[in-house]
């Protein structure tokens, strides 16, 4: 069984696109978010109780859950689903999750958890913002992908997940497959000031700009050059060239 989540909510095109796909591969147990859970992180609920109510989309049950895409995973595992699934996959996302932002992404975050709980996960985002996204070849492409890396050795080892990102390409432009690095540099970001009819001033994040000459080597500079980009992370956030330095030094 592979379980099926998200953070763009149950009703998100991506999602259901992936579920048409993965439905080739065998048995997928639907459960995301209720609504819209974009840029949440690894945040779980604590202070309220998790509601869960099936839905039914085009004939298929799935679990709509008010929590994040960590709470999803968990509550899945835990509660929701009979046996343990083989994988989680989370996606399809609308927008990219690369470099500083895989941080950010509650798509991400959802592939992390399952590999914390010892699961293999793989989070896949679509490189970009349009509502009208082709989720359909980002689906395909998808399902392509996990078919070629289901029988890595390393998947799960010690929380390690992967971290998929797919240009927003025809299939016959995608360039291939790169395995990368996540790339580390700042985000250019921008506020957009505004003014509401009663006079209070509030602020937008308006915008995230591209940088030049992004390293290939990178899961930006990848798919920006029209790969598809696959990552693997892990939630181990020690720096341990430091800590051994710190260990070295005389305090």
């Amino acid at each position: 069984m592979i379980l099926l989540t998200n953070d763009d909510g149950i009703y998100a095109r991506g999602l259901w696109a992936l579920y048409e796909e993965l439905s080739q591969l065998g048995e997928v147990a639907v459960v995301a978010p209720e609504s819209e859970q974009s840029a949440v992180g690894h945040a779980i609920t604590l202070t309220n109780p998790l509601r869960v109510k099936k839905v039914t989309l085009d004939g298929v049950e799935g679990w709509a859950v008010s929590g994040t895409p960590a709470d999803c995973v968990k509550i899945a595992l835990g509660e929701l689903l009979p046996q343990a699934p083989e994988m989680v996959v989370s996606g399809i996302n609308l927008g990219p999750n690369v470099g500083i932002n895989v941080l950010y992404s509650g798509t991400v975050s959802a592939a992390t958890e399952a590999s914390i709980l010892g699961v293999r996960g793989m989070a896949v985002s679509l490189n970009s913002y349009k509502g009208s996204a082709d989720f359909a070849t980002a689906a395909r492409l998808a399902r392509e992908t996990l078919v070629r890396l289901q029988g890595w050795a390393g998947w799960a080892s010690n929380g390690v997940c992967l971290n998929v990102n797919l240009p927003a390409l025809p299939a016959d432009r995608v360039l291939g497959l790169r395995f990368t690095r996540q790339d580390v540099g700042p985000l250019t970001e921008h506020f957009e000031r505004r003014v509401d009819p009663r006079e209070h001033v509030y602020y937008w994040l308006a915008e995230i700009a591209e940088r030049r000459d992004p390293d290939p080597e990178t899961d930006y500079g990848a798919l920006a050059a029209g790969f598809i980009s696959v990552t693997p992370i892990h939630h181990d956030l020690t720096d341990y060239r430091s800590l051994e330095t710190l260990k070295t030094e005389k305090w």
